[in-house]
């Protein structure tokens, strides 16, 4: 079986299209008779990043000047061709970790790929606070995660390891623990991917 890792973050937009992307592309293997693995990996682009959060568009002014912000928060092409809604008008920029746990936990009850796709949506569509504890305590409990137990040792132990990893301008594929695709593959690149690396289903 082909074991794929995904190093990403919750506020990285190339994240968020590869996750959905890797997805449907695991679903369509699967479907002619693959057998693949998909592990999400945690990385925080910014891990300084206050928990209090603010306005994506602020950001962005900030680091890139008034214009570039405003042409991104009015941008709405951007994930169109996957069925995906982008709404920088609305994100708010916050410290990914507290999600990350979420996402932890979420694994060890079998459900890290469907409340990490609630978590993108959350960030990138819905404008919500990906570092309020109420905000998380509601998205756990749409996708019937259990916030518990405590994780965070072992999150900050493989923050650490995905630190050397990751990158800050898109999400990393991995297999055998080697980096093995580029930041934005198509869905057909990722299937063309599957059926020359992995293994068949018995």
């Amino acid at each position: 079986m082909t074991r794929l890792e995904l190093v990403h973050d919750f506020v990285c937009a190339r994240s968020y299209l590869a996750f959905t992307r890797l997805r449907r592309a695991l679903e369509r293997y699967r479907a002619e008779g693959g057998a693949a693995e998909l592990v999400l990996r945690p990385y925080q682009i910014r891990p300084d990043a206050p928990v209090e959060g603010e306005p994506v568009f602020e950001v962005h002014r900030r680091e890139r000047g008034e214009e570039v912000a405003r042409a991104i928060r009015a941008d709405r092409s951007l994930g169109a061709a996957d069925g995906l809604t982008f709404r920088f008008d609305r994100a708010v920029f916050t410290n990914t970790r507290a999600a990350h746990h979420l996402t932890a936990q979420a694994a060890a009850q079998g459900r890290a790929l469907p409340m990490a796709a609630r978590l993108f949506r959350a960030y990138f569509s819905d404008g919500l606070h990906l570092a309020d504890p109420a905000v998380l305590a509601t998205l756990a409990a749409e996708e019937g995660v259990r916030q518990e137990p405590d994780l965070g040792d072992q999150l900050d132990t493989e923050l650490s390891r995905t630190r050397l990893l990751g990158s800050q301008t898109g999400p990393v594929f991995l297999l055998a623990g080697r980096q093995v695709l580029h930041e934005e593959p198509t869905e057909a690149e990722l299937l063309s991917f599957l059926r020359e690396g992995g293994g068949r289903a018995p």
